[in-house]
């Protein structure tokens, strides 16, 4: 008894279950408790079963090779970067460790990231870095010359540790350009000069990177861009005032609470007033670019350079059903609009625009026929030219090899839970073709090497670790293993046992959901068994997908292993490759139609599989999902008994704007579709047991959220159970053991409140 006690103690689950709070329980449930808490140690707080980690690797210009970081053979050296042969694997060191020790050092750089200039004679390398929002995005770049004598030196002048963010080559390697302090700057290599292009960075007024909601929702850090000859930098300007500022309060690392204010748009409110300018490197004043519009009622969400003098601009309106692709003078800031996409929900922003044709046409993804498929646009506007044609949806661009008129893309024609290669011709003749052997199913990613005839290849399924190696293509013949999992599978083995089952829930209407399910070990179709249904049902991700899920998946394993069924559904409205109609049919009323199809889902399983327990239902999620167990147990109890909702969203008015105003609308112009969404309106329909979770420095999605729903809980003589991590970020996983906590206190809540075990 003292060993579990300090056991479940040592993760942080304390279940609870000692003698004096639990008298009562059978010494067979104590060991299942014990069991519990120790996968859930092995799984969160060991490498127990952390696949390993290829790369990061750099493909080397002509595709035939290509760099890796390895420790160094030197005892405390720090670390090589090695270069292989893509085909034979043969192997050098070269750039020891020796040559990126800093002189007075004792060991080298340690390399959070690192870029060959174009030329091959210099290394920019990211060290001692720091986490700015979602990434650790800010640091110290070092610049090693290999043709001058191997001479090492840190960039920045006089700038404070950590401060830099984003260096790069200009194109011709004679110079860096980097951000510090919300101001651009652009260093020459061969003296160290230092000429600062922009000098009203501020708190409001942020150059060359960007405000959080264009981080957290576009993907806008790195905010400038190097012209092709090296002369120019064209950079996003941000002012941020009017923008109100979400204040995060650190109540426990010093003696007095510590602030933190965010400029953080909510829904409905004012953004940041953004524009595009282009600065010569070596100073003097910006030419900004003339784009229609009013400059807080448009996103402007990507940038590229067509060649020297132009610049190729996405726009998006704040309602983000209209994206205009806009051709800009980067001499007198004129600007064409050269391509428009049109929706009546919303249009999503391409990363996918390649130019082809030495910058005469670009490839554009779009749904404008009802299938995510790629085109061909001429940079002078006109019809866009359909390449993969099939009724499928593409996943994303891998690569394109022109010499040979390929278009590789990634999809999954007929099975939205996997993902394959394919290829189309960029003539747009033929349909596309399976790359990826038709025998290998799961999930296959690739990192076509420059000329298009090698790649790396991940593959790997839901109960198999990713595992990577060399392919030539188009064959897709294996040439060289990359990783080795022989040992993980062989540690897994145990816990995959019973493997997961993919297969369809007919909910009626002729929708049918995509679904998996994990089965306790000792699993007897004779007897009913409890049900967790892991949730998330928003826009933003599947959760029914055939592909390595770490150790998300290995926790619900877990919890099936000590009796329950855990299972899976994507509604409709998750981003599945099932056509533009499945993935928009919930816009308006995020939260309403997930609700409804997840309980659907439920009675469907059970009418169809007796051993489910309509009795015993328990259902949990994060974020998104958090919100969408919200609603299924305010909505459905009777389907619904026992949940966990992470980080939720119980007013939806109080997330983003670009995010929430993307599939909502604005507040203002869909009060009723706000309402309907928002779980908080409908708390009066908790009959269950739930436990509520958040991080209270969540910059993300706000403590807030979840204060205002306990208010009304409390309001409605509604019990439930609480736990908050004090100045958690929104993935809970800061300060040792915190994850295995968190787990931990999910497993205990459904342990307690939701029997298990087949009956």
């Amino acid at each position: 008894m003292s060993e579990l006690k300090r056991t479940w103690v040592s993760t942080g689950i304390i279940l609870a279950l000692t003698c004096v709070a639990a008298p009562d329980l059978s010494a067979q449930d104590l060991s299942i408790a014990a069991r519990l808490s120790q996968q859930i140690v092995r799984i969160f707080s060991t490498d127990t079963y952390t696949p390993l980690r290829f790369g990061p690797a750099r493909w080397l210009p002509g595709g035939e090779a290509y760099t890796l970081l390895e420790a160094s053979a030197a005892p405390s050296a720090g670390t090589d970067i090695v270069r292989y042969e893509a085909v034979s694997g043969q192997r050098a060191v070269l750039v020891p460790a020796s040559r990126l020790t800093p002189t007075g050092a004792t060991t080298g750089l340690a390399i959070d990231d690192y870029v060959w200039s174009s030329d091959g004679r210099r290394l920019l390398i990211f060290t001692n870095t720091r986490k700015v929002w979602r990434d650790n995005t800010r640091g110290d770049y070092w610049v090693l010359d290999l043709a001058d004598g191997g001479r090492l030196r840190r960039l920045g002048g006089d700038a404070p540790e950590a401060s830099l963010l984003f260096a790069k080559f200009s194109p011709d390697a004679t110079r860096v350009a980097y951000v510090r302090a919300n101001d651009l700057y652009v260093e020459r290599l061969d003296d160290g000069q230092i000429t600062r292009l922009t000098r009203d960075g501020s708190a409001t007024t942020i150059n060359g990177t960007s405000d959080w909601v264009y981080e957290e929702e576009l993907g806008v850090r790195d905010a400038f861009r190097w012209s092709p000859d090296s002369r120019a930098l064209a950079y996003w300007q941000f002012d941020s005032t009017g923008v109100e500022a979400f204040t995060l309060i650190n109540t426990t690392d010093t003696l007095y609470p510590a602030l933190t204010r965010i400029p953080y748009p909510k829904a409905g409110t004012t953004n940041s007033a953004v524009r595009i300018g282009v600065v010569a490197a070596t100073g003097g004043a910006t030419t900004w670019m003339q784009i229609p519009g009013d400059p807080r009622e448009h996103y402007l969400a990507r940038l590229s350079w067509i060649d020297t003098g132009t610049l190729a601009i996405q726009q998006l309106t704040r309602l983000q059903n209209r994206l205009d692709v806009i051709r800009a003078d980067a001499r007198t800031g004129d600007t064409r609009r050269i391509l428009r996409d049109e929706s009546s929900t919303w249009v999503d922003v391409d990363d996918d625009l390649r130019w082809i044709e030495d910058g005469r046409a670009f490839l554009w993804v779009s749904e404008r026929d009802g299938w995510r498929h790629v085109y061909r646009v001429s940079r002078d506007g006109g019809s866009p030219q359909l390449l993969t044609r099939f009724e499928a949806d593409i996943l994303a661009v891998a690569g394109v090899d022109e010499s040979r008129g390929w278009l590789y893309v990634t999809a999954s024609p007929g099975n939205a839970t996997q993902a394959s290669l394919y290829r189309a011709r960029l003539d747009g003749t033929g349909t596309p073709e399976r790359v990826t052997p038709m025998d290998a199913p799961g999930t296959h990613a690739y990192v076509v090497a420059p000329g298009g005839r090698l790649a790396f290849h991940t593959h790997s399924r839901i109960d198999t670790p990713p595992s990577t190696d060399i392919v030539e293509l188009p064959s897709h013949r294996p040439l060289r293993a990359l990783t080795d999992t022989a040992a993980l599978v062989e540690r897994l083995a145990p816990l995959v046992a019973s493997p997961t089952e993919f297969f369809t829930v007919d909910i009626g209407g002729g929708v049918s959901l995509d679904a998996w399910m994990v089965k306790p070990r000792d699993f007897d179709p004779a007897r009913r068994y409890p049900v967790i249904v892991y949730v998330y049902g928003e826009p933003a991700g599947q959760t029914v997908v055939d592909r390595w899920m770490g150790a998300r998946h290995l926790f619900h394993r877990a919890l099936a292993d000590v009796g329950y069924l855990v299972v899976s559904f994507d509604n409709r409205g998750t981003p599945a490759p099932k056509g533009a109609a499945w993935r928009k049919v919930i816009y308006g009323t995020v939260g309403d139609l997930s609700a409804k199809e997840q309980a659907a889902a439920v009675r469907a399983l059970a009418a169809s599989r007796p051993y489910v327990d309509l009795a015993r239902v328990g259902v949990w999620g994060w974020s998104g999902g958090g919100s969408n167990t919200l609603n299924t147990m305010f909505r459905f109890p009777e389907v619904f008994h026992v949940g966990v909702s992470v980080a939720p969203v119980p007013d939806q008015r109080l997330y983003d704007t670009i995010y929430q105003e993307r599939y909502m609308g604005t507040p203002q112009g869909n009060p009723e579709g706000y309402r309907l969404g928002s779980p908080i309106h409908v708390a009066e329909g908790l009959r269950g047991r739930l436990l509520l979770i958040h991080g209270s420095g969540d910059d993300n999605v706000h403590y807030q959220g979840t204060e205002r729903l306990v208010n009304r809980l409390v309001e409605l003589g509604k019990p439930f159970d609480m736990m908050v991590y004090p100045n958690r970020s929104h993935a809970i996983n800061e300060g040792t053991g915190t994850s295995a906590h968190v787990h931990g206190r999910i497993a205990r809540h459904f342990f307690e409140h939701l029997p298990l075990g087949g009956r």
